[in-house]
């Protein structure tokens, strides 16, 4: 064998290692993945039954925010961690499926859409391996977001998922979560039909809603965001509760600029979004806020 084989069998081989089992792996089901691009299966403990049968019709996406793939894994699939996901997408465009998806995996934690307050039982949940804001937070490599766009297509074909209700953590979750962030490409998956999407309106100078604010534009903005979806009281009190929903915002749909403002292009976009809904797709229980 020449040399070059050999050091590119050395790479293959590095690429493909076996992934480590977590602890008490060995007393864990196995079960056949979902996904047909699904290259390993690490069965996780870690899951429930969903609540009154509740069929999943939500995406939600997530990093791992752990310095490595080993102890990601070890975290979303070891007995007593309280936390897991349906698959874990590596780097390199491997996919793992940790949770059957019939199951409720314990990935959103505290969370609402849309009025929904149990996101758990209502989605698939699928977590990136990334570094995250408090370990650098590293570009997503082009092959571990194809990877993402194959599985999510797979989901939502699935599971009918209409693109809009594929979401991030933070957009569930704004005041604990800040992923998959601002540098995740939602526009790449919105190309290949995963995920809504329009192109941020551009920022300009302009007058602004900002923390402190107290007027009824503050709750007429309120409302729009309640509208998309977006767990927000309308009560006209530009809170801390409110700028962490703008910036959530701001992260998915506005990444150019995170900082918690609602200035003409947050608003701007998101009026935007809330015109290419589908019908029938507005959240529930609110009035017209434009």
């Amino acid at each position: 064998m020449t040399s070059g084989s050999s050091s590119s069998a050395d790479a293959d081989s590095k690429r493909q290692r076996v992934l480590p089992a977590p602890r008490g792996a060995a007393d864990m089901t196995t079960f056949t993945p979902d996904s047909s691009i699904a290259s390993d299966v690490i069965a996780s403990a870690n899951y429930g039954e969903r609540a009154d049968g509740r069929q999943p019709d939500m995406i939600v996406l997530h990093y791992t925010g752990m310095p490595d793939v080993e102890g990601a894994i070890a975290q979303l699939c070891t007995p007593g961690t309280e936390v897991s996901a349906h698959y874990v997408v590596l780097e390199d465009g491997r996919i793992v499926q940790c949770v059957p998806e019939s199951k409720r995996a314990w990935h959103a934690g505290v969370s609402c859409w849309a009025g929904e307050e149990d996101i758990n039982s209502c989605s698939i949940g699928v977590e990136i391996i990334n570094r995250g804001h408090d370990w650098g937070y590293p570009d997503f490599p082009l092959r571990q977001i194809a990877a993402v766009i194959a599985l999510c297509r797979g989901i939502m074909l699935r599971r009918k998922v209409p693109s809009h209700r594929v979401l991030g953590h933070s957009d569930v979750a704004p005041a604990r979560k800040k992923d998959p962030g601002e540098k995740f490409p939602w526009h790449s998956l919105a190309n290949s039909g995963v995920g809504h999407w329009v192109q941020p309106a551009p920022i300009v100078r302009s007058d602004a809603l900002k923390l402190g604010a107290i007027s009824d534009n503050v709750a007429r903005m309120q409302a729009a965001f309640r509208h998309y979806g977006y767990n927000i009281p309308t009560h006209g009190k530009f809170d801390g509760p409110t700028m962490d929903v703008v910036t959530a915002f701001q992260r998915h749909f506005r990444p150019e600029r995170v900082d918690g403002i609602a200035d003409q292009s947050t608003m701007a976009t998101l009026h935007a979004l809330l015109d290419s809904l589908p019908e029938g797709a507005l959240a529930p229980d609110v009035t017209d806020a434009k």
